[in-house]
């Protein structure tokens, strides 16, 4: 079957209403730069008890099915400091004796410098710790900067769209949503999280940054943002 057949069943189908998504085609992935984090034994069995206390999910390996494309900015100048902030497995001044808190360090799966140049800490389908209720199922984007000297760049805007197009052409991808929104899923089936005080306010990658790669991926027809979070 050819492509521009694909094309016209799927024109079909949404003309008769039915709940579709666009065809998949063959996408170039963007230049990737393999820069792994530590992902030693601690790390391992910290990201398995971190789905386990906070998701409910018992398993034997930290493995996720995306589901949702989250972005965010660093407010790290650099990228090296940024890497040396995500590498070590725990968080700085981590005790392991006190109980509910867990020591998972931050990470994500990827990383954009200001200057474009992607990076890839860990294998896309090993959760990262980025965003809270989500990370069982959330492929995230770090961005390097964010801040007033440093904003986001036009150059991480085009790597971001490129990186989304690529995620989503891979994987069966919902959602696209800036860190700014997470909470908007509170009590959403894909929201796991245990602790209901478990919440912080944030505002990156800001909206401005989300509108440029929302209007660059619109033909991806992600499933809407909701509006305010869901009441069960």
């Amino acid at each position: 079957m050819n492509n521009n057949f694909k094309i016209l069943i799927v024109l079909i189908c949404c003309v008769a209403g039915v709940n579709c998504k666009p065809v998949k085609e063959t996408v170039k992935p963007p230049e990737i730069i393999d820069k792994p984090i530590v992902f030693d034994i601690t790390r391992k069995e910290l990201t398995l008890e971190y789905l386990k206390n906070r998701y409910g999910i018992e398993k034997q390996s930290s493995t996720i099915d995306p589901k949702m494309i989250v972005l965010h900015w660093t407010v790290i100048p650099t990228m090296e400091e940024t890497f040396d902030a995500f590498n070590p497995a725990t968080l700085p001044n981590w005790r392991p004796d006190i109980k509910d808190i867990s020591g998972l360090n931050v990470s994500s799966q990827f990383l954009v410098d200001r200057d474009g140049t992607i990076y890839r800490l860990l294998p896309e389908t090993t959760m990262a710790r980025h965003v809270i209720g989500l990370n069982h199922c959330a492929i995230g984007i770090e961005n390097v900067g964010g801040t007033d000297a440093l904003p986001l760049t036009n150059e991480q805007v085009k790597s971001n769209i490129a990186l989304v197009k690529y995620l989503a052409n891979k994987y069966a991808i919902d959602y696209l949503i800036g860190h700014y929104e997470y909470t908007l899923f509170d009590n959403h089936p894909l929201w796991l999280e245990k602790d209901q005080g478990y919440r912080t306010t944030k505002t990156d990658p800001g909206e401005d940054f989300m509108k440029k790669v929302r209007q660059a991926t619109k033909n991806l027809n992600f499933e809407p943002v909701p509006n305010k979070p869901i009441t069960p």
